[in-house]
């Protein structure tokens, strides 16, 4: 199985309004950037579609190591949100629903096929790769504003 490292990042303009997000694939010596945006929309929708769209892209199953400094993505899985989520019936402990349940869904279709591994990264610190998803991000949501 190979192992794919997947920097993600999501960026907003208002919260909401004009987004983008971008994914850094890479695998041995090859990379793959993929970006988007979208004109109205949130920070987290575009981290979560950042996700979504690099785990889609690959052709295989593979090892997956997802670094984002999304506290919100990274704690879904790591702390167990998600299961707790589903077990309420998408449901937060409040009994308020979930937002971006959508997105959600699509991210765990998207994680069926792959093993994946969550890595927390410090957002806006000297992770050159991670600096590198944000300014394709950022750059993405000025597209469209």
């Amino acid at each position: 199985m190979k192992t794919i490292i997947l920097y993600t990042d999501g960026a907003c303009s208002g919260n909401p309004g004009p987004g983008g997000w971008a994914a850094l694939l890479m695998h041995g010596d090859h990379e793959k950037m993929l970006s988007g945006a979208d004109p109205n929309t949130t920070n987290n929708r575009m981290e979560m579609m950042a996700v979504i769209e690099g785990l889609r892209a690959l052709q295989e199953p593979c090892l997956v190591r997802v670094h984002s400094d999304s506290a919100y993505i990274i704690n879904a899985f790591t702390q167990g949100w998600i299961d707790n989520w589903i077990r309420r019936g998408w449901k937060k402990a409040d009994k308020k629903p979930v937002e971006n349940q959508d997105l959600w869904r699509d991210m765990m279709q998207a994680m069926e096929r792959h093993t994946v591994e969550w890595v927390k990264v410090k957002g806006h610190s000297d992770d050159v790769l991670n600096q590198r998803v944000d300014e394709q991000a950022v750059m993405e949501s000025k597209r469209i504003a």
